[in-house]
């Protein structure tokens, strides 16, 4: 079956490479309009433009700025004039152990709720009003495993603001059901992507394969189809639910 996004305006953060980038992909050969985010991967965002349909466009923001989060959503719905599809995907993964003199701790933890949850939470609040005045939409916020069941004693604010997230998704999705909002959570486990690197670089990669039930790990790719079905409508029964896409490292 072939999902039809054509006439949707989808905004996907961080959309410049790995996840997002292939989430893009997917949404655009489905038809949609992607407002691809990027922050400071300009050329990487540029590339992966070129490889979406006419309508999609680019747009520069750091989500760890409130004001600038803000603006985001705001030139989205000034260029396209709607939006109908939100995937927070962005996020950070700060190595910060509790030996880490204790300001730069919290300013490491500080920084990772910026990206991660309160930049999440902006843009979702926003959307909520957006769909409200527009009849409804859909958003896809993706968390992770880690909200799940922990992550290393190196990645405590990732592992909590993820948990956040997924605790923010269910909340939209039993409050705004009825006008026409639906929320899904999607937990990825290891992906091969650049922030997962930084983690196999440290722990080695033989430590995420002995981790999983799969042979190989996982792909951005092996993401992108189950966002796309999610946005289409076909699953809005299953709002407020958390898809885990982690290659059987955590079932539950």
């Amino acid at each position: 079956m072939k999902i039809d996004l054509s006439g949707k305006v989808a905004l996907v953060t961080g959309a410049s490479r790995g996840i997002g980038a292939a989430i893009a992909r997917g949404l655009s050969d489905s038809g949609a309009s992607v407002a691809l985010h990027y922050n400071k991967n300009r050329e990487e965002a540029e590339s992966v433009i070129s490889e979406l349909n006419s309508t999609s466009k680019m747009f520069q923001a750091d989500l760890s700025s409130s004001d600038s989060t803000i603006q985001l959503f705001e030139q989205v719905i000034t260029t396209f004039g709607k939006l109908e599809i939100l995937i927070c995907n962005a996020g950070i993964a700060i190595e910060s152990n509790a030996d880490k003199e204790i300001s730069h701790w919290i300013e490491d933890w500080s920084m990772t709720m910026a990206v991660n949850l309160e930049a999440t939470g902006i843009l979702n609040r926003l959307a909520v009003n957006q769909f409200m005045e527009s009849g409804g939409g859909r958003i896809i916020n993706i968390s992770s495993r880690a909200a799940f069941r922990g992550d290393t004693k190196d990645y405590l604010a990732y592992a909590a603001s993820k948990g956040g997230v997924v605790a923010l998704t269910r909340s939209i999705a039993r409050s705004y059901g009825k006008q026409g909002i639906k929320a899904f959570n999607v937990a990825p486990g290891f992906v091969r992507t650049d922030m997962a690197q930084d983690f196999m670089d440290a722990y080695g990669e033989e430590y995420a394969l002995n981790d999983i039930a799969l042979p190989e790990l996982t792909e951005p790719k092996d993401l992108a189809p189950t966002v796309v079905f999610l946005a289409s409508g076909l699953a809005d029964h299953a709002t407020g639910c958390t898809i885990d896409i982690n290659a059987g490292s955590y079932v539950h």
